[in-house]
């Protein structure tokens, strides 16, 4: 039942979004990534304009998301790997702001930042359609990928694939 809800708020959000033109703005692969300003969890805040010359994954998930969870080890795994080469990874929940102790529970194994989605002060993103939804951004601020479970799963060797050709071949200091 909680699921069904929260399948509800986020078509809600993304309907309310269409009319005023702004949540379903999204992100086209290989078009300029658009705006993100969004406190993470740790107090640092996450601008992903901030972010040029580091290639950018974003994932898009939430607690009740059976996909979003299976993937979320694959996901640290690879940003541990990497973190160090140039690439910086932050998960943006879709829950509401009442369950940002799950959201912290969830993320208390994990190694890389999070975000509560209602929390950003810009999100060009919008709404994702479909949880979970992960964006690869390379050094230059382009969208290059878009991973869903219905496409290509997100997996350490499909972050692999996406990212590491957009790593640059030293590491960023």
């Amino acid at each position: 039942m909680r699921q069904v809800v929260s399948l509800v708020i986020l078509a809600t959000l993304a309907l309310v979004g269409a009319s005023n033109g702004t949540a379903l703005a999204g992100a086209e692969l290989g078009e300029a990534a658009p705006a993100l300003t969004v406190p993470q969890f740790d107090g640092q805040t996450f601008d992903l304009g901030s972010e040029r010359g580091k290639v950018v994954v974003i994932n898009f998930w939430a607690t009740w998301c059976q996909p979003c969870r299976e993937e979320m080890p694959a996901l640290d795994a690879f940003y541990r790997d990497y973190r160090d080469k140039g690439l910086v990874m932050i998960g943006i929940s879709a829950d509401r702001p009442h369950d940002r102790s799950e959201v912290a529970k969830a993320m208390q194994s994990l190694s890389y930042p999070v975000a509560m989605m209602r929390d950003a002060k810009t999100n060009g993103f919008g709404a994702p359609v479909t949880l979970p939804t992960t964006f690869i951004v390379d050094r230059d601020g382009i969208v290059r990928a878009m991973l869903t479970p219905d496409e290509t799963k997100v997996t350490e060797a499909s972050l692999a694939n996406a990212v590491r050709p957009l790593l640059p071949s030293k590491p960023a200091s």
